[in-house]
């Protein structure tokens, strides 16, 4: 009787864990027959590669996803009404260049101080005599030098042309050590007021407007205003999501048929971010990059 009830007592001890088992067992198997077909062994693994194509890059919400754009555009404001457009809705209908300079600043600004980089590259010319531009757009113009040379260009082929000038004139921290002659007055450093001296003394104001705010802010201004551009330069921040934002923006802008075009393609910039925010731009968009000495050109069809 006793050697009976040790086995059942085994017995039971037994089956309690065994019905866990089997429990469990039965429940995985309803899961494996529930759960949605998976690829067969015949199909194309994917690639080895832990870096993802460009379309999926561009499809990617936590890398691109924020650099997305919502301006809906206006339609294009005729050529010869870009000008005065500009002055209304940026400087009361006035033209800053009028009683320039004020008492205050007379006497801190140079004559003539216009330095910049990659100015004389024989790409404003080709582009100018190709493109012949009724509006050109310069993101980033620093102290005007690149702005002037076209002004020059397109007064030798006797063209109708206003060149937008995009820049906060805030240039960046630290760069009074190199330009220490740029005045600064309560923080705030003259570089506006030496570009206006500088187009002034090429007499330009006719054919040159600053546009001194932020170059995403105005580049989405001029969608919304409907202000495009026949040809466009982009030569404002280096790293990498300052001239991916800008390139994209100034695309948006750009007219059938025009040019889109920027330096430091091949120089100590292109590591910050430049030639890569370009080539991935260019990737995304099925376009073609052509190249002329430091500059990079992207053509619209």
């Amino acid at each position: 009787m006793k050697e009976e009830q040790k086995k059942n007592t085994t017995f039971l001890k037994l089956a309690k864990p065994l019905a866990y088992v089997i429990l469990l067992l039965f429940t995985y198997t309803l899961g494996y027959l529930s759960s949605p077909p998976t690829l067969s062994s015949t199909s194309p693994s994917p690639p080895s590669s832990s870096s993802p194509s460009l379309p999926q890059l561009a499809n990617l919400p936590t890398q691109l996803d924020h650099f997305r754009l919502t301006t809906h555009c206006a339609d294009p404001v005729p050529p010869q009404l870009v000008r005065q457009t500009i002055l209304d809705l940026v400087f009361n209908s006035t033209s800053p260049f009028v009683n320039f300079p004020p008492p205050h600043v007379k006497s801190l600004v140079r004559a003539k101080r216009v330095k910049g980089l990659g100015l004389n590259g024989a790409v404003f010319e080709h582009l100018i005599e190709e493109v012949k531009p009724r509006t050109i757009i310069e993101v980033g113009t620093f102290l005007g030098a690149s702005a002037i040379h076209m002004v020059d260009l397109i007064r030798k082929l006797g063209l109708q042309t206003q060149i937008l000038c995009v820049d906060d004139f805030r240039a960046w921290p630290g760069f009074r050590d190199r330009f220490k002659d740029i005045k600064m007055i309560n923080g705030d450093v003259l570089l506006m007021y030496q570009f206006m001296q500088n187009i002034v003394s090429a007499n330009a104001t006719e054919s040159v407007l600053p546009i001194p705010f932020s170059t995403g802010s105005v580049l989405d201004k001029l969608c919304e205003w409907g202000i495009f551009g026949d040809l466009i330069e982009v030569d404002a921040g280096y790293d990498f999501n300052s001239a991916w934002s800008d390139i994209n923006r100034a695309y948006r802008i750009l007219k059938p048929g025009g040019v889109l075009f920027g330096h430091d393609y091949f120089t100590a910039e292109d590591d910050r971010g430049v030639r890569r925010a370009v080539a991935l731009f260019a990737g995304v968009y099925g376009l073609k990059i052509k190249l002329e000495g430091q500059h990079w050109v992207i053509h619209r069809s």
